[in-house]
């Protein structure tokens, strides 16, 4: 599980919509730190800083009424042109990378600590896990597997259509190969209780 007195980390893998985010609060019931890139990306967008380097990029039309970055404008400019993507991405994966490192930091620090309850691992919920090197940073990959129908259906009811989510998941390795990667498998093909149970029963191993 990694160096001594170090608590585990376990990285999410998954399509759109598979379900990793609640895979995640899975675990965050049993003692763990989630770590949620896209929360961590969504806060930067709102850093002066940052949002003025996106501005910079691709002009105030991605801004909303209140002069904020509005998400869903930016998301339709740059997932459907690769040098936008790479663009953007250049912009919030290392800022995002160094809080996430920050995070582990500070979470492996506190193993020491008196809590309640006690962390027991650290979750990393990152949409870009394996092509940005992290899956090397973790101790356990999950694969969370799910039916394309689901998916879709799951994604629609976060704002993505169909052809978004293709788009999305082609800056992304291939499903099977985040498959062959895993450790674990986790089916979420029916209801909730028989996700949260494969999260306990997993968990229960690698602990």
């Amino acid at each position: 599980m990694g160096a001594t007195g170090k608590k585990p980390i376990i990285g999410i893998l998954g399509g759109i919509g598979s379900g990793k985010s609640t895979v995640a609060a899975e675990f965050a019931k049993l003692g763990c730190k989630v770590i949620d890139a896209d929360r961590i990306a969504h806060e930067l967008l709102d850093e002066p800083s940052v949002k003025a380097r996106v501005v910079g990029l691709f002009g105030r039309t991605v801004l909303d009424s209140e002069g904020k970055i509005d998400r869903e404008k930016l998301a339709g400019v740059v997932f459907v042109d690769a040098d936008k993507l790479q663009s953007l991405n250049e912009i919030i994966h290392p800022l995002v990378l160094q809080r996430a490192q920050e995070l582990i930091k500070q979470y492996q620090a506190d193993v020491g600590a008196v809590r309640e309850p006690p962390l027991r691992a650290i979750v990393l919920d990152m949409p870009l896990l394996v092509e940005v090197g992290w899956d090397k940073r973790c101790d356990r990959l999950i694969f969370v597997d799910c039916e394309q129908k689901l998916r879709l259906d799951r994604a629609k009811k976060l704002g993505f259509d169909k052809n978004q989510v293709k788009i999305r998941e082609n800056f992304q390795i291939s499903l099977d190969s985040k498959a062959n990667l895993a450790d674990n498998t986790i089916e979420n093909n029916s209801d909730f209780s028989v996700l949260a149970r494969q999260v306990t029963d997993i968990f229960s191993y690698i602990m």
